[in-house]
């Protein structure tokens, strides 16, 4: 391992694990949430990169971990935490729980009858389903929820929610 690289390999593990600490801290006690968001998943990725030199310069030290049941029963019990937080998603069983709250609003728009969204867009079921098919879209009824129209559409989520945005941006009403 060149010199340089071996000589900052411990400073910035440490140093990026202590921004990783300081953010998840206050993400999980949601302070300054929009602050630290972004802060914490870019910096934990490039975090990779210095753990990784970290490991290469310690392999020798770090080697020994492994004839201990120490490290086995330290790996084995993060899975098992890991997979207890992400079984609900996992199976579908959350619930709702967990997630940020603006897509638990998005699913709830995305899965509603057209009728009940469309006041949010400043019109009647009507005039959204009229809107919809003037740009390609099926819709039949004002029953069909966003998703159905988009999937009878041969659209995407996504697809319809940027119709949707630019007609409420603009007031069409098409």
């Amino acid at each position: 391992m060149p010199s340089l690289l071996a000589r900052y390999a411990t400073p910035f593990t440490t140093g990026l694990f202590v921004v990783s600490l300081v953010s998840g801290v206050a993400l999980f006690f949601h302070i300054g949430s929009a602050y630290f968001h972004s802060m914490h998943e870019w910096l934990s990725l490039v975090l990779i990169a210095p753990f990784v030199l970290h490991i290469w310069k310690n392999w020798r030290a770090f080697k020994t971990y492994f004839k201990r049941p120490a490290m086995t029963i330290a790996l084995v019990a993060s899975l098992v935490a890991g997979i207890a937080f992400a079984w609900p998603s996992l199976t579908g069983t959350s619930e709702g729980r967990g997630g940020r709250p603006e897509f638990a609003l998005l699913r709830a728009v995305q899965t509603a009858p057209i009728s009940a969204v469309a006041p949010l867009f400043g019109q009647d079921g009507n005039g959204l389903a009229e809107n919809l098919r003037a740009r390609g879209y099926t819709v039949a009824s004002t029953d069909d929820t966003l998703n159905g129209i988009a999937e009878a559409s041969g659209k995407s989520a996504s697809d319809i929610a940027g119709v949707l945005a630019a007609s409420g941006r603009s007031g069409d009403s098409q």
